[in-house]
């Protein structure tokens, strides 16, 4: 484990508030990352998908990004936009 990873396990032990903080801003970074990652394997760029969607590289940067209140609606038409369908699961 890295001292990263015990710092952070240390920190939610310690810390509710940080534990609950740390959980939804990893849940909203990684939307960001998987949206990224579908969009590399459509073989798009940011340019061609802002193209896409008639708006700019730098929104589908932010989307990509800071992923957090993204609307639904926005996820569909990124999916779309990328060749790909939305979906998924409440677990």
């Amino acid at each position: 484990m890295s001292d990263l990873s015990e710092y952070v396990a240390y920190r939610k032990v310690k810390d509710a508030e940080f534990a609950e903080r740390y959980d939804e801003g990893y849940q909203e970074f990684k939307i960001g990352v998987l949206l990224r990652q579908a969009r590399e394997d459509a073989g798009l760029t940011q340019e061609e998908v802002a193209r896409r969607l008639k708006t700019r590289k730098s929104a589908i940067s932010r989307i990509e990004n800071h992923a957090e209140d993204i609307r639904l609606s926005t996820l569909g038409k990124y999916a779309k936009a990328i060749g790909k369908k939305l979906q998924f699961t409440v677990g």
